[in-house]
C-alpha cells in the first residue's frame, strides 16, 4: 500500500467506522454464533499472494462482524462502561502512525502488581537493614497482604505472581472495608509472627461499586507502616466532579493511586493512569540500566524516566489519547459525561424501586444499579438467562451476601433515558414471565 492508496483507504475506514457507530444501536447486542464459528471461514494458512482491500473490507461484514458483542451498544449494560470518542479514535490513529515507545502505565491489574511488587521490595529491605542475618526468602514466607473481599480478582493474582500470602477482610454491610475487620487481621497475623505489608483499598467495587473507608483503614496502614494502594479502576474517573470528590476522602494515607480513563472518561482501550506518593519506592525495585538504554540525560534531572516504574519496558503512547480528548471536550464536557451516567442510573432505580417485586441490593452512588426479583438465586438465575438468551439488552451478575444479583451499568457513551427505559420494561416482562414459570 502506497501513501495515495493509504489516504484513499483511510477515508473509507473513517467512513465505514462512523457508519459503524451510527448504525450500532440496530445491531444485535450479542453475537448469534457459537465458538468456533470462525475456524471454517478463513483459510488454514497465509495468503502467498496481496490481496484486495476490498476483499478484506467484505471478510470484515461476512465473517468478523457476526462475532462481535457490540460494547458501545446503548443497549449494552454489563460490566463497566469502555469509553470511546472520535477524539481519541483519531489519536489512536496517530498514536500508530508515530510509533512511539512510551514509558507509561499498563492497566488497573498491572498497577496493583507494580505497587505489591514496589511495597514488597520496601519492607524487605527495611527488615534485613534492622536485622542483615534475614535472607529474602525468610522474609517473603512471612509477608502478608489485605484486600476486601469485594476487590477485583486481580488483586488476588497479584499476590499470586508477587509470591506473598493473601488474606481477604470482610466487608460491612455498605460492602465496604472497615477499621475494626482490618485491625482484628492484623493482630491475629502478627501474632501468628507474620509481616503485615500492603493493602489494597477499592473506591467503586466491580461488583457493585461499593468504597472502602479511607478514613478509617488508612490511619492503620500510616502506624502499621503498611503500603496502601486504591484501586478506582471505575469511579477515578468521576472524581472530576466535584460533588464526587469526597468520595476520595482519605487518599493522602495513600502510597499509590490508580483508574482507568479508558473506563469512563471516553478514552478508548487501553489508557490507566497510576500515581505514586514516592517514586524512588518504584525506581527502587524496577530501576536497571543495560547499556543499550543509557543516554545523556538520566541523570540530569530534566525528564522522569517512567521505564523505572513498571514491569514492562515500553508501551504505546496512551497519552496522546488524553491529550485529545481533554483539549476535545474540555473538563465541562467529560463532566457532563459522567453526570449524565449517573442521572440515567439513578433513573433506573427509580423504575425498579416502583416495582414492589424486584429490590434494590446496594446503595447507587455512581452509574451502576445492582437489582434483583424479590426471591430465590434460582429465580434470578433464570431471569438473567432469559435477558441474555434474548439477546435485546446485556447483563451480568455478582453475588452480594450469598444473594444472586443483577448488575444494571450506564455503559455507552450514546446511552439515552430512552433505552434505559426500554431496557426496564425488557426486564419486568421477562420477570412476569419467571414469576409466572414459577408458579405453574
Amino acid at each position: 500500500m502506497n501513501v495515495s492508496e493509504f489516504r484513499r483507504r483511510g477515508k473509507e475506514m473513517v467512513d465505514y467506522v462512523a457508519d459503524y457507530l451510527e448504525g450500532i444501536e440496530g445491531c444485535p447486542i450479542y453475537p448469534n454464533v457459537e465458538p468456533g464459528y470462525l475456524q471454517p471461514l478463513i483459510p488454514t494458512e497465509a495468503p502467498q499472494e496481496p490481496e484486495a482491500c476490498e476483499d478484506i473490507i467484505n471478510d470484515i461484514e461476512k465473517i468478523i462482524m457476526p462475532g462481535v458483542t457490540h460494547w458501545h451498544s446503548p443497549y449494552f449494560f454489563a460490566y463497566f462502561p469502555m469509553a470511546s470518542s472520535y477524539p481519541s479514535m483519531l489519536a489512536d490513529m496517530l498514536c500508530g502512525a508515530v510509533g512511539c515507545i512510551g514509558f507509561s502505565w499498563g492497566s488497573a491489574s498491572e498497577a496493583t502488581l507494580v505497587a505489591l511488587l514496589a511495597a514488597r521490595t520496601k519492607v524487605t529491605r527495611r527488615l534485613q537493614a534492622a536485622s542483615p542475618e534475614l535472607s529474602q526468602a525468610a522474609i517473603m514466607e512471612k509477608l502478608v497482604a489485605y484486600f476486601s473481599d469485594q476487590a477485583h480478582s486481580s488483586v488476588e493474582r497479584a499476590g499470586l505472581i508477587g509470591g506473598v500470602q493473601m488474606k481477604a477482610i470482610p466487608s460491612d454491610g455498605k460492602f465496604a472495608m472497615r477499621a475494626s475487620a482490618l485491625q482484628e487481621a492484623l493482630e491475629q497475623d502478627k501474632a501468628a509472627g507474620l509481616i503485615p505489608f500492603f493493602v489494597v483499598a477499592t473506591l467503586g467495587t466491580t461488583s457493585c461499586c461499593s468504597f472502602d473507608n479511607l478514613l478509617e483503614v488508612g490511619p492503620i496502614c500510616k502506624k502499621e507502616d503498611m503500603w496502601l494502594h486504591i484501586d478506582a479502576a471505575y469511579a477515578g474517573s468521576a472524581f472530576i466532579c466535584p460533588e464526587f470528590r469526597h468520595l476520595l476522602n482519605g487518599v493522602e494515607f495513600a502510597d499509590s493511586f490508580n483508574f482507568n480513563p479508558h473506563k469512563w472518561l471516553l478514552v478508548n482501550f487501553d489508557c490507566s493512569a497510576m500515581w505514586v506518593k514516592k517514586r524512588t519506592d518504584l525506581t527502587g525495585a524496577f530501576k536497571l540500566d543495560p547499556i543499550y538504554l543509557k543516554h545523556s540525560h538520566q541523570d540530569s534531572g530534566l525528564i522522569t524516566d517512567y521505564r523505572h516504574w513498571q514491569i514492562p519496558l515500553g508501551r504505546r503512547f496512551r497519552s496522546l489519547k488524553l491529550w485529545f480528548v481533554f483539549r476535545m471536550y474540555g473538563v465541562k464536557g467529560l463532566q457532563a459525561h459522567i453526570r449524565k451516567h449517573v442521572q440515567l442510573a439513578q433513573k433506573f432505580e427509580s423504575l425498579v424501586r416502583q416495582d414492589s417485586r424486584f429490590e434494590i441490593c446496594a446503595e447507587v452512588t455512581l452509574g451502576l444499579v445492582c437489582f434483583r426479583l424479590k426471591g430465590s438465586n434460582q429465580l434470578n438465575e433464570a431471569l438473567l438467562q432469559r435477558i441474555n438468551n434474548a439477546k435485546k439488552i446485556h447483563l451480568v451478575p455478582c453475588n452480594l451476601q450469598d444473594k444472586f444479583v443483577l448488575r444494571f451499568a450506564i455503559c455507552s457513551r450514546m446511552v439515552e433515558s430512552a433505552h434505559v427505559q426500554f431496557a426496564w420494561e425488557h426486564i419486568r416482562e421477562l420477570g412476569e414471565d419467571v414469576l409466572r414459570a414459577e408458579k405453574e
